[in-house]
């Protein structure tokens, strides 16, 4: 399916180095699994994760999911050789800490040997990144998606993580706003708090209103609320159907405004439409397999 209509309701991290925690992730109602190979492994472990990560690409049998490897860091001591792992070919490797453009010219460098259908992912986790978003989004490269990294712009910036997360609102709209501009996936980040679900609703909520097409995540628990919280509601589904039948009439040809069903729909509403509707049936295809 084309990239822009893949939904991404639900990205589910699993450490590599948790073989079980693999395996069980190729049945569950996630749309991306990260396989974790920087924050969720210790360092100890981390070659075997890495090799455990190309092992589990390579076997496949992840269905409709995406499949994308988490990388440590260019500047770690495992960062290169977990960029040469991504030659086994996940859908994408998402590269943390990045600070600006140039970080993504370096990732890009990288992943020379990788397969031209690998995109880059970047974790946007830095006061640097949120003050070069737009560079970082719009830096000729295989950038795919940006990932909202919460948890390290918190530590970062030395703010509280609030119910509402005012602190970090600014830096999400920023987030999205950019991803926009250059057609990027947007993806907020993970809820903490295992076990409070209704929190986990609420964020869930601020998220798709802020505009993301769907947010990380680190326990299965999590999965029903999320892929809820992204999915088109059925309302906006069947008013995104009646603007693209309405564009489609040949008696509406060349107008750049319309009337539908009470609301005005202009052009831009129509190209919204359209992808509201590529991911609607996109998912009902992806439960219905």
């Amino acid at each position: 399916m084309p990239d822009h209509a893949r939904p991404r309701r639900s990205a589910l991290y699993m450490p590599a180095s948790n073989p079980r925690a693999v395996e069980k992730s190729r049945s569950l109602a996630c749309d991306v699994v990260i396989l974790d190979l920087e924050d969720a492994v210790l360092p100890e472990a981390k070659e075997k994760a890495r090799s455990d990560a190309v092992a589990a690409v390579t076997a496949g049998g992840f269905g409709r999911r995406e499949v994308v490897i988490r990388v440590n860091a260019l500047s770690t001591p495992w960062g290169e050789a977990d960029l040469a792992a991504a030659a086994a070919g996940p859908d994408a490797v998402l590269a943390p800490k990045i600070r600006g453009p140039e970080d993504i010219a370096a990732y890009d460098r990288a992943l020379a040997s990788a397969p031209p259908n690998t995109r880059l992912w970047a974790m946007i986790e830095t006061p640097q990144a949120i003050l070069a978003i737009d560079a970082i989004a719009g830096a000729p490269s295989r950038l795919g998606a940006l990932v909202m990294g919460i948890n390290d712009l918190a530590k970062e910036v030395g703010a509280r993580q609030t119910p509402g997360r005012e602190p970090f609102q600014a830096a999400m709209a920023l987030t999205v706003t950019a991803a926009r501009a250059h057609n990027l996936t947007v993806l907020d980040g993970v809820h903490n708090e295992i076990d409070d679900l209704a929190a986990l609703e609420a964020v869930c909520r601020q998220g798709a209103d802020f505009g993301f097409d769907g947010k990380t995540l680190i326990h299965p628990s999590h999965l029903a609320i999320c892929n809820a919280a992204f999915t088109p509601a059925a309302a906006e589904v069947t008013w995104a159907r009646a603007v693209i039948a309405a564009f489609d009439a040949p008696e509406n040809a060349g107008k750049g405004a319309l009337r539908v069903e009470g609301r005005l729909a202009e052009l831009l509403h129509r190209d919204q439409a359209a992808r509201l509707v590529a991911i609607a049936d996109a998912i009902v295809a992806a439960e219905a397999a």
